[in-house]
């Protein structure tokens, strides 16, 4: 197939991430039940139909990060850009620590790999929006699925996952103004004491095993941090409020979305959702929205 001129559609389905979970800084993800939905098909000129979440942000045509991702990729090997009629729904919070940038970031890619005929693959577009992203912590949950760790190795990134426990629950609480990644990351030290990074370490090794073996006892254990949730808690004022609940029964675990300002709560086995709503929308106000959430699986594709 050359440069894509008799692709089909493609329908795209990406899920929202949740990356660090604690101790694993730029390191862990994980994939969660709500999604990006893209839907392509080649056209006279590129034209964006857009539905859920921030339609009006994802239905723009400029500044658009499906777009201009496709349209770089496209460029950067010298393979013509076909124009395209995008459906999309989109479920993910923009700028709050679901992983909105990589999600289409990775459409992006995706949708030059297919229209393109880049035959990249998965490990290929994987990598090529780890690139873009800086980092591939929520590029690889969003395409594997479940929990995933994973690291940058040259042009290459280096991928472990596993479903995760479907049973386990979860709360998103997204606060109503957003957190850029960029400003998040200017918060951080430049250096950390030798005590400190032994702790995550420790810890990150033990979410590891938790996930591994659906240990969600372990997860208030494992989702301490010492290396970016305390820099950012003045910037993310749900993290203060929401994390002394890792001491009450009723919830196994707490960790910043991504860079935030989200928060994920983690639900023990015996607390219904309905009482973590509950309890939870109490004591942050009317104002924060709470998602009830599961571990997602990574992306679906569909040719139209």
């Amino acid at each position: 197939m050359s440069a894509g001129t008799e692709a089909r559609g493609l329908r795209l389905s990406l899920p929202a991430t949740s990356a660090n979970l604690g101790p694993g800084f730029d390191a862990a993800g994980l994939a969660l039940s709500m999604h990006l939905t893209v839907e392509a098909r080649v056209a006279a000129g590129f034209q964006i139909q857009a539905t859920g979440r921030d339609a009006e942000i994802c239905g723009a045509i400029e500044n658009n990060l499906i777009l201009e991702t496709y349209r770089g990729v496209l460029t950067g090997v010298g393979t013509a850009v076909l124009p395209l009629h995008i459906k999309l729904h989109n479920e993910i919070p923009l700028g709050m620590g679901c992983g909105s940038s990589a999600a289409a970031l990775l459409a992006g890619v995706a949708l030059a790999d297919h229209f393109g005929g880049l035959r990249m693959g998965d490990a290929g577009i994987v990598a090529e929006a780890s690139r873009i992203e800086g980092h591939p912590d929520n590029v690889a949950a969003c395409w594997y699925g479940g929990f995933t760790v994973s690291a940058q190795t040259g042009d290459a990134v280096q991928v472990a996952t596993f479903a995760g426990d479907p049973g386990w629950e979860m709360l998103l609480a997204v606060q109503p103004t957003s957190l850029a990644t960029k400003k998040a990351r200017a918060l951080l030290p430049e250096s950390y004491a030798k005590a400190d990074a032994i702790f995550n370490v420790q810890r990150a090794s033990l979410l590891v095993a938790a996930f591994a073996q659906g240990r969600l006892d372990l997860l208030a254990t494992a989702m301490q941090d010492r290396l970016h949730q305390p820099y950012r808690a003045e910037a993310c004022p749900l993290l203060k409020l929401l994390l002394p609940l890792v001491a009450e029964t009723e919830i196994a675990g707490v960790a910043l979305s991504g860079a935030g300002p989200s928060v994920l709560v983690f639900l023990a086995a015996e607390t219904t959702v309905l009482e973590a709503v509950t309890r939870i929308q109490k004591l942050v106000g009317p104002e924060v929205e709470l998602y009830p959430l599961r571990i997602g699986s990574g992306v679906e594709r569909t040719l139209l």
